[in-house]
């Protein structure tokens, strides 16, 4: 269960988006983000934790998992999606994160061989329904398949969720996935099939997708996933997070940091979007570094949602 100083940072970070990159504070609502009087809001973080086998000399993984534990232990998260995550790194993770369950498998066999686009929940606040992977191609149920032109496999990992703090709301549908470092077409292709499934899949759901695009803002990854107009093509309409409370582009906001702790311009390839039916109370980069050292060779990325008002139906119905 989150502790009183768990709600704190919580609070703190609706109240604070510091972590853009310009330090400024965010307006965030006289409402106690924890009081009973709101919707109880989730903390959402993606992370690409950078795989646990490269030769990264001092920032090889041995030498950083605990600082990657730490910088997720300070967000606290509900719900956590990684990115280049390995099999034993998902089990130092959960053996790090007590109360989380992790939903992850192998890119290449869809069991433990390969980077793993893992989730991990908080079991005392969702209890799960369902959970599944899907690849990232014109075969997307053919496990280990490679799409188009890209370089390697590539997969997204979800689970539907219900919310025990609001058990008659809608289900909660969270994605994490990795699009591929080189293939341009298959970045595109696999941002159009994402957004099918979700249209396709999680039509009675609240929806909550993240994960490491490669691509920046603008491009035509993105473009097929928030782009507006979604209705009249029958796709499920999808909010950038960071969008939602910081309207104008920043030159501070790249997410690639190559393990150097200044590093803030470049661009924003590691997105959190959700479904218009959530509300955004904030969206940060978080920028944490110790001794000079960064976590990852990329910055994690975090939002708080607020569900609407669960007066409109039962849970499951839209």
């Amino acid at each position: 269960m989150r502790t009183a100083a768990g709600w704190r940072r919580l609070a703190t970070l609706v109240a604070m988006a510091g972590a853009f990159g310009d330090g400024q504070p965010r307006p965030a609502s006289a409402e106690d983000p924890a009081g009973p009087a709101a919707a109880p809001p989730v903390s959402v973080m993606s992370f690409n934790i950078r795989y646990g086998t490269a030769a990264d000399g001092v920032n090889a993984w041995p030498g950083r998992r605990e600082r990657v534990i730490a910088c997720i232990r300070r967000i606290d998260p509900d719900l956590l999606g990684t990115q280049e995550m390995l099999a034993f790194q998902r089990d130092e993770l959960a053996a790090g994160l007590p109360g989380h369950a992790a939903v992850a498998v192998g890119r290449d066999d869809g069991l433990d061989a390969g980077e793993m686009a893992g989730i991990f929940y908080r079991e005392d606040r969702f209890r799960r329904i369902a959970a599944g992977h899907f690849w990232l191609s014109p075969t997307p149920e053919i496990i280990g398949s490679r799409g188009w032109d890209a370089a390697l496999p590539r997969i997204a990992t979800w689970v539907r969720l219900e919310d025990r703090r609001q058990p008659d709301a809608p289900d909660l549908l969270f994605l994490n996935t990795h699009l591929d470092h080189r293939g341009g077409e298959a970045r595109l292709e696999s941002a159009r099939l994402i957004r099918r499934w979700l249209t396709a899949e999680a039509a009675d759901c609240r929806v909550i997708f993240c994960g490491d695009f490669n691509a920046d803002e603008g491009s035509e990854p993105y473009a097929a996933l928030f782009a507006a107009g979604a209705a009249a093509a029958g796709l499920r309409p999808l909010v950038d997070t960071l969008r939602a409370v910081r309207p104008e582009r920043a030159a501070a906001e790249g997410t690639f940091t190559g393990f150097e702790a200044g590093r803030v311009g470049g661009p924003r390839i590691d997105w959190i979007g959700c479904s218009p039916d959530w509300s955004v109370r904030a969206a940060a980069i978080d920028r944490s570094s110790s001794d000079g050292r960064t976590p990852s060779d990329h910055a994690a990325v975090t939002a708080v949602l607020t569900g609407a008002d669960v007066a409109a139906g039962p849970r499951g119905t839209p």
